[in-house]
């Protein structure tokens, strides 16, 4: 045969060595592999070197050869290409050997079916080729090529050819039954036997599992229905491809059973065996049973293909059974060699007849695949089913043992475990241990028997195991399921069930919505491992306080469902059991949907039972409370008593008093939670945990009850034992922990009594380091069940806890209200003692102390934050008690501000002497020194003789226009005044104008700054102003003096020396202006004018009428000079003094009614000494600027007896001075861009001098813009007013009040630190340090060396202190907004001095008035130092003048 050419791979000896090992293992397993006499390794290495098994026979010779020509009809030769070009037909076992390529060309058909197992071999070292449509039909085929190709419609048949099977083999069924032959699975039988199981009932049955590897056996004939006609098909053939290279299956190679039809059955497939390095192609390859009255089983295909995909396909299945439709012919097996996997599937056809798996090769099967409603079985009595890689179910039914032998047991060790729409069944125990185990819409059933050896099973899934869409595992015994990883049960139908259930050495367990764990089962049948209850023992199972470690299943302790081991456990589902454990466990989440119970799953009866009269009545049982009274017609019976230690329960719950009955309730069952050793971590209910008594269902019993007892009414079930070891709980709203006895029956059953529930709290912690151990928000029920009709309803249960530390009270040691303390353990109340309050301050409320108060006296707190321990005040009023009292305070303080007021009032004294004038200094007779105003130069000065030149060489004052702020800067007007054209070059002019007018304007960051500064500390703005100011005036001169080249002039002398422009300006630096001098070399002698000639004269006022720059007229050497021509001196100065003492009570906002005072002083004072020199005065207004600054100033002609007096529109009505020439020009004009003021020169002697401007007089007082704004509320605080004396009693009283005002502000301050630090940060910043700046600004002023000097700092310290009310009124706003939010809160008992309720407005009221009044003394004293003469505000013109 084309075997015996190939090479063997494999040294004799192993060869041999392995046959001895098999031999020795398969001829007595039991004593070989369990025995531990014998030493592997020794033996072994005994029988490798000294023994040496004989070399097998010899296989069969071949028979010689067929030529290609003569003997099979073909062309060419086998050592080339022979080619079968024709129809074979072959009546004897062919034997074809060469060295060349074999062809059987399309259509040709090779036929070698004369007789059952006729054999054909082809041996040749080239290719193979079956063209298409070609078919080769024969009991047994063989190819050895070096490639190979089935084209097309191709076909190799085998089919029911198979020659007998080998002997001693029962793969042939017997009788009449119709059967299916059996071979790789069993063959279908249809005629069952009914006092036997399905699984008992097959035809022929499996054989040659050993030659799993290299099947090369026939298929079994099947069984007929007649004795006298052989109706069964037959055996499938055999068929044998070895291709060196590539294998291409385009055809079909079938080694199929034959048909049986109707009246018999089916045959089973045969043996295909194929080796190649590659297989491809679109064919079929097929060993399936043979369809019949009952369908036979598959063949037996295993290939050896290093490279193949899923095509060609290969089928194994078995026959299809008319007589029995859904019992087909058992599947068959495939083997691949190469990924060492087997596959059993079925084709989707169901059976209910196995394939058998009998002892698993050596080396380990990798993959184990049963598929498509295939039925695989393990039958032996002990079987270890080991694969390397994954055991695969997909619709198909794997059984383990024998269903009347469940004394069986078995081992099933794989990587993975999946299962998809399929059954494991287990008869016996089970030890399966995988590393992923995981079920889809699958069930593993376990039918342990009453064996204790046997009737436990492990299951170990070491890194997963998922339940998936209704997957359940049952077990009716013991069952153990443990791993390393994760369990998963994932949603509704997903279920582990047994009788006692052991979940053990996981990481994390979910069970998910709808998912059920059971341990016991609730309806159990006869052949169930029934745990047994501790009913009726008083004491407590000691595995349930301390439970073995080791976490396995061991039938002789109490629980019926245990997790042990296991970190998080998640419940959405259901676990149910009689005596449930959580032990080694670290968190356990019930979630809404989840629910933990042992509800009716305690005893029947037990020690609290209920008592069950003859004609029905029951009353409940008892256990944490008494059962309720049974009742019917005033006749009651009592219920069961209680039982049990309520500080560590464990008992069961006690049913309604008859075991025998099976409709009566039970009581509830057990559920531990951790132990004392490993307790819980963390509880988290959010869904139920309850081990109530179970209820009578009346709707179940009531036609029992009408039959048997007229008045059945049982009692309900008592509540069992919830026992908790915790460290911590979290009871969610929606959560439920119960034991509540159950319901009694409504036709008169008493109700159960509730149960107990304990918490046994580990290692609760104390002190500093307390964190409350549970958080209750949903419910804890211990109530009893309700009574049915006239019966009473059970008593409450217990709920109890661990006896409390120190400090802790209560079933969840809470801490002990705020006010009491406890310094004994325990859990109740009433030890937590009242504190004493006769040492609590009247602010003060007991503090809540982290875990607890342990002993007195108890620690308190004030009731807010601004008041200090220990007597609970604020800072001020610590301060005030500290003194004496707010009486004594205040005195001392009052004393202190006096005396402190007094030393500054002998510093000042002693520092800068006196500033009071009695009266009006007396002038010396002949002296030219007017005291009367000390901003007036002194006569000497005026009459300096460099002075008196530079008066004489006085051409013209030109002044600018605007008032010097950062909107409205000093401008010149362009074109000179007709004053100056004959002496400067108009076109130099107006280039020295733009140049001025440039310097002159203000950067854009100056305003900027301004308005900052304004928001922010507005007094600080003014003297920014003044600053730039300064600098702007300071860099104009410089330019005039020294940069400019005084081109506009014409004097050349005036040129070389730049002596003829000179910049100067008022002291408020708000008016400035431009003198104009000759330079000596202009030979004109009209040149500089005479007074008279230069009439009308306009002065215009200084300052803006503010509080800061009053009006005021600037009299300077050169007007001195000027008006000496017509008016002495000392009447001037004392016009000029008079006028500015008058002017400067005028301010803004009340223009209208102050100038009418000066118009009024005007002429009755000032016009009626200047009269007599023939000089008339007028108050007049100038043309406004372009931003509607209007100047002020006065209009000053001469006038003659017999002239009129002037109109008020003096351009058309100017005076005339008497001494007028056809020359003179008028001496000051004021002029804008347009030309405000402009002379008109008449011809002749008669000409009129004319300038533009408005004369004020009481009837236009009214055109004045009456504007008004913030100024005019606070000019009532700060303006400028009339002396008043006694400078030095205002000063003192300055002094006094500035420390009063210190003082208040301090203690304002503290009022606020005491309700709130932001409070003092809003009043020291809104605006910044505005309320302090005031005391250093009025120590300033006071200090301060010289009148001017000193009225200016004082009216900045009265700015500073105008300021300060923002300040002030932010504290008001503080203490208010405190005094409102605080309101609500009580004060405990009444206080002499309280600064933070009603009386918060004290000190910043106070600081208020002191304010204001400061301001009124502040206008004394600038009033004081500014004007030293009081005559000047004298109503009588004698007194005014002789002053």
């Amino acid at each position: 045969m084309a075997i015996s050419v190939l090479p063997c791979a494999i040294s004799p000896k192993v060869i041999g060595l392995t046959y001895v090992i098999l031999a020795l293992i398969f001829s007595s397993p039991s004593s070989i592999l369990c025995s531990g006499d014998w030493d592997f390794d020794s033996d072994i290495l005994l029988l490798h070197q000294d023994y040496t098994p004989p070399a097998p026979p010899p296989p069969p010779p071949h028979p010689p050869s067929l030529s290609c020509e003569s003997d099979l009809g073909g062309i060419g030769s086998l050592d080339t290409t022979c080619e079968i070009v024709s129809d074979l037909n072959l009546t004897e076992n062919v034997y074809v050997e060469g060295k060349g390529n074999f062809v059987i060309l399309p259509n040709v058909k090779v036929n070698c079916s004369s007789f059952s197992g006729c054999e054909l071999a082809i041996n040749v070292t080239g290719n193979f080729s079956l063209g298409v449509n070609s078919s080769i039909i024969s009991g047994t085929f063989q190819l050895v090529a070096d490639n190979a190709s089935f084209d097309n419609g191709s076909t190799v048949n085998t089919t029911s050819l198979g020659g007998s099977p080998p002997p001693h083999s029962s793969g042939t069924p017997q009788g009449l039954d119709g059967a299916g032959g059996g071979y790789g699975g069993r063959g279908a039988a249809c005629l069952t036997d009914k006092s036997k199981l399905r699984e008992d009932v097959w035809g022929g049955d499996a054989y040659s599992w050993s030659e799993l590897d290299k099947p090369w056996d026939y298929g079994s004939r099947g069984g007929t229905t007649s004795r006298e006609v052989d109706y069964g098909g037959g055996g499938g053939g055999r068929v044998m491809l070895l291709i060196s290279k590539l294998l291409e299956v385009n055809g079909c190679v079938l080694a199929d059973g034959g048909d049986g039809y109707a009246k018999g059955g089916g045959g089973s497939g045969g043996s295909i065996y194929i080796e190649a390095s590659k297989m491809i192609g679109i064919g079929r390859i097929s060993a399936c049973g043979g369809s019949g009255f009952s369908g036979g089983g598959g063949g037996r295909v295993s290939v050896d293909i290093f490279s193949r995909h899923d095509e060609p396909t290969i089928s194994v299945h078995g026959g299809s059974s008319h007589g029995c439709p859904e019992n087909a012919g058992a599947a068959g097996t495939f083997y691949e060699k190469v990924p060492r996997s087997l596959t059993v599937s079925n084709h989707n056809k169901s059976t209910y007849t196995d394939t058998l798996l009998l002892a698993f090769p050596q080396p380990f099967l990798t993959n184990v695949y049963i598929r498509n409603q295939a039925k695989a079985v393990v039958p032996l009595l002990w079987s270890r089913v080991q694969v390397q890689g994954q055991i695969s179910l997909s619709s198909g039914v794997l059984s383990f043992g024998l269903a009347h032998y469940l004394t069986s047991e078995f081992e099933l060790f794989a990587e993975e475990l999946l299962m998809s729409d399929s059954i494991i069944r287990v008869f016996g125990a089970l030890r399966m241990s995988v590393k992923m185990f995981l079920m889809l819409n699958s069930k593993m059933l376990i039918y342990g028997g009453r064996d204790e050896t046997v009737e436990t099973s492990l299951l170990e899934a070491s890194n997963l195991m998922v339940l998936r869409e209704s997957s359940l595992i049952h077990s009716n015994a013991s069952l153990g399921v443990q791993g390393q990883g994760s369990l998963n049960l994932t949603g509704p139908g997903d279920a582990i069930e047994a009788q006692r259930l052991v979940l053990s050495l996981f990481y994390s367990i979910n069970i998910g919505p709808g998912s059920i764990l059971h341990g016991p089962l609730r309806n159990t049948t006869g052949d169930a491992v029934m745990p047994q209850l501790y009913c009726n023992s008083q004491n407590c199972p000691n595995e349930l306080l301390h439970p073995p470690e080791d976490c396995n299943v061991n039938s002789s302790l109490a629980f019926t469902l245990q997790i042990c081991r296991v970190e998080d456990i998640l419940v959405e589902g259901l676990v149910e059991g009689s005596v449930v454990l959580f032990h080694r466990a670290r968190s356990v989440s019930v979630l809404s949907s989840g629910i933990i119970s042992t509800t009716g799953m305690g005893c029947n009866g037990g020690i609290g039972q209920g008592i069950l009269q003859v004609n029905g009545l029951g009353s409940g049982g008892g256990h944490g409370g008494r059962g309720g009274m049974g009742c019917y017609n005033g006749s009651c019976i009592d219920g069961g008593v209680s039982y049990g230690d309520a500080n560590l329960p464990c008992e069961l719950g006690s049913g309604s008093g008859n075991d025998s009955l099976s409709m009566s309730s039970t009581g509830g069952g057990v559920l531990v939670m951790g132990s004392s050793e490993y307790p819980l971590l963390n509880l988290y209910v959010e869904g139920s945990v309850r081990a109530d008594g179970d209820s009578f269902r009346d709707g179940i019993q009531k036609k029992i009850a009408l039959i048997d007892y007229p008045y059945f009414g049982p009692g309900g079930g008592s509540g069992g034992t919830v026992l908790l070891f915790l460290r911590g709980l979290a009871l969610g709203e929606s959560g439920i922990i119960s034991s509540a006895g159950g319901n009694g029956s409504q036709l008169g059953g008493g109700g159960g009594g509730g149960g107990r529930i304990h918490f046994h709290w580990s290692d609760v912690p104390t002190g500093d380091t307390y964190w409350p151990v549970a958080t209750v928000n949903g419910n804890i029920l211990t109530g009893g069940g309700f009574g049915g009709n006239q019966s009473h309803m059970g008593e409450a249960g217990t709920v109890s806890g661990k006896a409390c530390p120190k400090g802790l009270y209560g079933t969840f040691c809470e801490e002990c209200p705020d006010g009491t303390y406890k310094n004994v353990t325990g859990s109740d109340r009433s030890l937590c003692f009242s504190c004493t309050n006769h040492e609590l301050p009247n602010r003060a409320v007991y503090v809540h102390v982290r875990g607890g108060i342990t002993e007195a006296p108890c620690p308190y707190k004030c009731v807010s934050d601004i008041y200090h321990m220990p007597h609970c005040y604020t800072a001020l009023e610590e301060l005030v008690y500290t003194f004496g009292g707010p009486w004594l305070f205040g005195l001392l303080l009052l004393g202190l501000l006096i005396l402190l007021a007094m030393v500054l009032s002998v510093a000042r004294v002693k520092f800068i002497g006196v500033d009071e004038f009695p009266g009006p200094a007396p002038t010396q007779q002949g002296s030219l020194i007017d005291h009367s105003f000390p901003f007036l130069e002194s006569l000497n000065e005026v009459l300096e003789t460099n002075r008196v030149e530079e008066s004489q060489s006085h051409v013209h004052r030109l002044y600018f226009i605007g008032p010097n702020t950062f909107s409205d800067p000093w401008h010149l007007p362009h074109s000179p005044p007709e004053q100056v054209r004959e002496i400067v070059y108009e076109d130099a002019f107006n280039t020295f104008v733009d140049e001025v007018n440039g310097l002159a304007a203000y950067q854009w960051w100056e305003g900027s700054v301004h308005i900052i500064i304004c928001i922010l500390a507005y007094p600080l703005a003014w003297s920014w102003q003044q600053w730039r100011r300064r600098m702007k005036l300071q860099r104009i001169r410089e330019f005039v003096r020294s940069e400019y080249d005084h081109a506009c002039l014409r004097s050349c002398r005036s040129r070389a020396l730049y002596e003829g422009l000179k910049v100067a300006a008022t002291p408020d630096l708000m008016l400035a202006y431009i003198d104009f001098f000759l330079g000596g070399d202009e030979k004109r002698s009209n040149l500089p004018p005479r007074l008279r000639q230069q009439f009308p004269i306009r002065l215009l006022f200084g300052g803006d009428g503010s509080y800061m720059a009053p009006f005021s007229l600037h009299n300077d050497n050169i007007i001195t000079s000027l008006m000496s021509q017509a008016v002495p001196p000392t009447t001037w100065y004392r016009f000029v003094a008079g006028l500015n003492a008058q002017l400067r009570l005028v301010r803004r906002g009340c223009l209208r009614a102050k100038f009418y005072l000066i118009i009024q002083w005007l002429e009755t004072v000032a016009n009626s000494a200047l009269g007599i020199y023939a000089v008339h005065v007028d108050l007049a207004s100038f043309q406004a600027t372009a931003n509607g600054y209007c100047h002020y100033g006065l209009l000053i002609y001469a006038v003659e007896e017999e002239t009129d007096h002037v109109s008020s529109e003096f351009p058309d009505g100017a005076p005339q001075d008497e001494q007028q020439s056809s020359s003179g020009t008028s001496f000051f004009s004021l002029k804008d861009e347009t030309g405000l003021v402009q002379s008109q020169r008449g011809s002749g002697h008669n000409s009129r001098q004319k300038a533009r401007g408005r004369i004020l007089d009481i009837n236009n007082l009214k055109v004045l813009d009456k504007k008004r704004g913030v100024s005019i509320a606070l000019s009532f605080l700060i303006r400028n007013s009339k002396p008043v004396g006694h400078q030095d009693l205002v000063g003192l009283v300055i002094s006094i009040l500035l420390l009063v005002d210190f003082s208040l502000v301090m203690l304002t301050l503290l009022q606020l630190y005491s309700l709130s630090l932001a409070d003092v940060f809003l009043v020291l910043f809104i605006l910044p340090l505005g309320i302090v700046i005031p005391f250093p600004a009025g120590i300033n002023a006071l200090f301060s060396h010289g009148p001017r000097r000193s009225a200016g700092l004082a009216r900045m310290y009265a700015f500073w202190n105008i300021t300060s009310l923002i300040n002030t009124g932010v504290a008001f706003v503080c203490g208010y907004v405190h005094y409102r939010t605080q309101s609500s809160r009580r004060l405990p008992n009444f206080q002499p001095l309280n600064l933070d309720g009603s009386e918060w407005w004290i000190f910043p009221f106070a600081l208020l008035v002191c304010k204001c009044v400061q301001s009124q003394l502040v206008n004394w004293h600038v009033a004081n130092l500014e004007i030293q003469d009081r005559s000047l505000y004298s109503k009588d013109f004698n007194l005014f003048e002789q002053s």
